[in-house]
């Protein structure tokens, strides 16, 4: 379903849904007592068994709708990590926003439909973070390049 649809979707339900770690059950409710500043209402996706079993999932502001799939600590971290890189391809100017997400497509062998990093597995949000930082790191050394021909006339060695 569209990001951009703050629709509740029609069916959508919790109790079909079951944890990827433990098999328990998937709650629907607020993410008080696991955010530490739940100012803005969120609510989440949680493993019945929370908190031996800490994994969750918030939803789209004023929808049912979860940004992902359910996530354990580890696979979380990840998620804000990659999430960190991918975003600095199109905020940078490297790329378009457009064009970044069809790369994240491409990278992670799936429709542009299905490329966010929400929905990720520790697998591909590692290789996200992998391939970010080479492209960044190719983009800075060409800046720098491009600097030190301007400045200078010539390159130094």
């Amino acid at each position: 379903m569209n990001k951009h649809n703050k629709k509740k979707r029609k069916g959508f339900n919790a109790s079909s849904m079951r944890c990827p770690y433990c098999g328990g059950t998937v709650v629907y409710r607020s993410a008080d007592g696991i955010y530490h500043d739940n100012s803005k209402g969120m609510m989440l996706y949680v493993c019945s068994n929370y908190p031996e079993c800490d994994s969750y999932v918030r939803v789209h502001a004023g929808t049912n709708i979860p940004v992902g799939s359910l996530a354990n600590h580890e696979l979380r971290s990840l998620r804000r990590t990659a999430h960190h890189y991918f975003d600095q391809l199109h905020e940078s100017g490297f790329m378009s926003k457009q064009d970044a997400y069809q790369w994240l497509a491409d990278l992670i062998c799936a429709p542009l439909s299905e490329a966010h990093i929400g929905h990720l597995g520790e697998y591909y949000c590692k290789q996200v973070i992998e391939e970010s930082r080479k492209i960044l790191n190719r983009n800075k050394k060409s800046d720098c390049h491009r600097f030190q021909v301007v400045r200078g006339g010539a390159l130094a060695s």
